[in-house]
């Protein structure tokens, strides 16, 4: 973007800056009642800056201090980690010009944020960039010019202006020559982890695929992997290939022979699994073929292994009627998760066979069903979008996210359930489902959680799966009641909560780096040792991780600052194809790739990690890693001892990254000099 310098219009320029000043300057000393008087002034300042040449660069470079002045405080913006892109575009065509203005002074804040210049200590560097990727994936109209929709076209010029400059002003900063590719390289690199919830990257697949078909826009070597996108969701077969709607597209598939059914089913399988979208036209075929009973058919339209068929075929009545139940267009995605489901085998565990039969015939609450109603829609009916999410979560276990909210620890426990003990899971899920309350016990004392004050959660979260929309408002009660329950005592509660949260197999052996009382870092070298001596395969006889562990690590930044504490699971340990040691784990952020700073970086794919695994090098992991449980009876079976060098390593990136404000007294070295 190129700033204007003209006389005409840098004093004016210059003057409402330093009245803008002056103001936030009043605003940060002043308490929250009177800092309510001044904010009008504050965001009508915004707002003429904002349309002057150069504005947009004098609020970026004031980002901080409009952020701490407190101009967002009691607004939906208040709490940037919570902020999601795919709801911008309806605050872009608002009348209101004043929503408008603080949307954009948001996004300036993000952009500060995503370059380093402002530090927050709730978003990093990489999520503010990854966010404002996304803004941009959701308004590819405006970048490129393209036709409005009538919202859009109705909005005030004034308004459409505004929008314009300011989604130019990000794309510059990312780079508007790329942007396309920026944003096809952040559906790809979402997909690769194969999340459930996949509405976001459907509406980004949607924008491209309006790039891809505008007139005068050149998109050169990105064709190729844009055009993959669009036709893994809106063109995977010859059937459908020019998207011809579903209508016509039956009508197409009611005159195939076999060999072209055939084809029709392979094709459509090849793309879910390549890419882990599903085509609405996929769903629709597979609801055609249900009623021919072809088992043949149905196994490679799911692409099925041998595995999975023969799963299929001991079930088949149970498999298809879950698919007619469950499967319409809406719910066409949860054809990968029925794959994945068959592919693991549940069902030859005859307590998950059972439950998934009780619960489609398990009324829901009726707040249940406004729950999801108002979440998901009215398109399909609840029950059977809430059995669709089950499938989905039992096919996926590591699919699952946390959305925008707090919930780590109930995501987790999800995850675990799925992973480690599906029959529960059901259980819970009747419960939440049909009495809209889930009641757990915690050291004999019974925890329902219809009688518990509100959590930290949403109860009406728009970017979570249907289970977790259901279970993680309870969870998270129930979480933070056992919390209740063990804040008095002197050490980490996390020693008892998960144990009994979780399940039976969570080890109850419990190591943390941190002195609870003082929030210092407390015996590096024990807790490292420990964790080498009893994970990793080197040093322990090669004991695998039988089941996953919880453990908490310390987030950092891609500056290697303190974030803040996040729950994952531990899934593995295992040499990759370098015979390097890594750590493979489960973490419930929707994005697990992530950059921690120091060159620790989180991989989601290239070093062995399946679907929804994001791994470490061994001592780049324990250098985030702040707690988790180990069996207390291996401790003697594993003697050899691991080296001081090795020891020293990882310590070295924990001082050098979160605790390196955390160390006591005695650990402070002098500089030389």
């Amino acid at each position: 973007m190129t700033e204007s310098n003209t006389p005409a219009t840098r004093p004016d320029m210059e003057r409402l800056l330093a009245n803008l000043d002056q103001l936030l300057d009043k605003m940060t000393r002043a308490s929250s009642f009177a800092r309510v008087n001044s904010l009008p002034r504050a965001l009508d300042l915004c707002r003429r800056i904002l349309q002057q040449d150069g504005g947009m660069e004098g609020l970026y470079q004031r980002a901080e201090k409009i952020d701490q002045s407190g101009l967002f405080e009691g607004s939906d913006w208040e709490t940037p980690e919570l902020l999601q892109a795919r709801l911008v575009p309806s605050t872009f065509a608002s009348d209101d010009l004043t929503l408008v203005v603080i949307e954009c002074l948001s996004e300036l804040r993000m952009l500060a944020i995503s370059t380093g210049q402002y530090f927050h200590p709730q978003v990093s560097a990489e999520q503010a960039e990854h966010f404002l990727t996304q803004v941009l994936a959701f308004n590819l109209h405006y970048v490129f010019n393209l036709e409005l929709d009538e919202s859009q076209r109705n909005a005030q010029p004034e308004i459409q202006q505004l929008v314009r400059q300011q989604l130019d002003f990000i794309a510059h900063h990312i780079g508007l020559e790329n942007i396309l590719e920026h944003v096809v390289e952040e559906v790809h690199r979402l997909l690769r982890q194969r999340p459930i919830q996949i509405t976001s990257v459907r509406t980004m697949i949607d924008r491209i695929a309006a790039c891809l078909f505008g007139p005068g826009i050149q998109i050169g070597a990105t064709a190729r992997g844009a055009e993959g996108l669009v036709s893994a969701l809106y063109g995977p077969t010859q059937g459908c290939r020019e998207d011809p709607g579903v209508d016509a597209y039956l009508e197409r598939v009611a005159a195939m022979d076999a060999l072209a059914l055939d084809a029709e089913a392979l094709g459509f399988a090849r793309a879910m699994h390549d890419s882990g979208l599903v085509s609405p036209y996929h769903a629709a075929f597979i609801r055609h073929i249900l009623p021919f009973n072809d088992r043949d058919l149905f196994s490679r339209a799911l692409g099925l292994s041998s595995t999975g068929r023969d799963c299929y075929l001991c079930y088949q009545d149970l498999v298809q009627t879950l698919t007619e139940y469950c499967i319409h267009l809406p719910t066409a995605q949860t054809l990968y998760g029925l794959s994945c489901l068959l592919e693991r085998g549940l069902l030859y565990r005859s307590s998950i066979a059972a439950a998934l039969w009780r619960q489609m015939n398990t009324p829901l609450h009726t707040e249940v069903r406004y729950q999801l109603t108002m979440t998901f829609g009215d398109a399909i009916d609840p029950a059977q979008l809430f059995m669709a999410g089950i499938i989905s979560v039992l096919g996926q276990p590591l699919g699952l996210g946390q959305g925008n909210n707090p919930a780590c620890q109930s995501t987790r426990a999800l995850s675990m359930w799925s992973y480690t003990d599906p029959d529960f899971l059901l259980q819970l899920a009747r419960w939440a489902s049909r009495d809209n309350r889930v009641v757990m016990e915690f050291e004999g004392e019974s925890l329902n959680s219809a009688e518990l004050s509100l959590g930290m959660v949403n109860p009406l979260a728009f970017d979570l799966d249907p289970l977790s929309t259901v279970l993680v408002p309870h969870l998270d009660r129930i979480y933070a009641a056992m919390g209740n329950r063990v804040a008095e005592r002197p050490e980490d509660p996390h020693r008892w909560i998960n144990p009994e949260f979780h399940g039976w197999w969570v080890n109850r052996g419990f190591a943390i780096a941190v002195d609870i009382p003082t929030g210092q870092l407390h015996e590096p070298e024990t807790f490292i040792r420990t964790f080498y001596a009893l994970y990793n395969p080197m040093y322990n006889s090669n004991t695998p991780v039988v089941h996953p562990q919880p453990a908490g690590v310390a987030v950092t930044d891609s500056s290697a600052r303190f974030v803040g504490w996040h729950a994952i699971t531990i899934l593995r340990v295992a040499l990759d194809q370098e015979d390097i040691m890594r750590v493979y784990f489960f973490n419930p952020n929707n994005d697990s790739g992530q950059d921690w700073g120091n060159d620790v970086v989180v991989s989601t794919e290239g070093h062995g990690e399946q679907h929804g695994e994001s791994s470490l090098p061994i001592h780049e992991f324990v250098s985030r890693l702040y707690i988790f449980h180990y069996d207390v009876t291996d401790w003697q079976l594993h003697t050899e001892a691991v080296p001081d060098t090795e020891i020293e390593r990882v310590r070295q990136l924990m001082v050098e990254s979160w605790a390196q404000d955390r160390l006591p007294p005695h650990d402070f070295q002098a500089e030389p000099g």
